[in-house]
């Protein structure tokens, strides 16, 4: 099925929108077809303030409002704790939120942004979606990130190159305690890099360490921001590593 056949036979629709790539065009699609949708953004200590905005954004460019709806992760025990399958158990808490107040607006079927690129074993959070029945139509319609891209250009949206961006969870090793102090700090120091011209990367932690993964063309753009770095992360962090295998 084609997304002009999914939104033909569901017209009425509650978009989980993240503000990447692919909810931004999901949500651009259903437009297009004229369907009844609502974009949802579940807001967590997990995401970093930009995403919020650049959801404000994207919805504003497409002339539609954005529903937020702040949940707090640090009253689930099981997430925090940061087990093998916190992915899941995250995923399944946003979404099942996130339907409960949909079905409350008044819409019956929930849609998310997955694509044909995102492989199922290797994403827990989709054994959630599937539990929960949220369709997913780019996924449906064979669509991969690379044509979603190339038609979110086309349509003219600005997410068209955005980098893929996972959560700031993902940067504490598994079994470590995630806290709301490391989580600012991480993206405080995601934040400095950012200002600094650094691209698509990740600040992981070791310990109290930060391991920076970059992309290999900007390792020498490291090198010459050596000391900005430094100063920009010692307020976090003990020690700054940068791996060299990049990202």
């Amino acid at each position: 099925m084609d997304l002009k056949g999914f939104f033909y036979e569901n017209p009425s629709v509650a978009l989980g929108f993240s503000g990447g790539v692919d909810s931004s065009y999901l949500l651009y699609a259903a437009l297009q077809n004229r369907a009844d949708v609502n974009a949802y953004f579940v807001k967590t200590r997990f995401q970093p303030e930009f995403e919020l905005n650049d959801a404000y954004k994207i919805t504003q460019q497409q002339g539609v409002n954005l529903t937020v709806i702040e949940a707090d992760v640090f009253n689930c025990p099981g997430i925090i704790e940061n087990p093998e399958n916190r992915c899941y158990l995250c995923k399944k808490f946003i979404f099942s939120t996130l339907k409960q107040k949909a079905l409350q607006d008044g819409y019956d079927l929930l849609i998310d942004g997955t694509n044909a690129s995102d492989d199922y074993d290797s994403r827990p959070g989709m054994k959630a979606l599937k539990e929960l029945s949220v369709r997913s139509p780019l996924r449906e319609a064979g669509l991969t990130k690379q044509e979603i891209r190339h038609l979110s250009k086309e349509a003219g949206l600005f997410t068209w190159g955005k980098p893929a961006y996972a959560c700031l969870a993902t940067r504490i090793p598994v079994g470590m305690a995630i806290t709301k102090e490391l989580l600012h700090k991480i993206e405080l120091s995601e934040n400095a890099l950012s200002s600094m011209g650094f691209t698509d990367f990740r600040v992981r932690v070791i310990e109290n360490f930060a391991k920076l993964q970059l992309q290999p063309e900007q390792l020498l753009l490291a090198i010459n921001n050596r000391e900005k770095i430094i100063n920009g992360l010692k307020p976090y962090f003990d020690s700054i590593l940068v791996d060299l295998a990049g990202r």
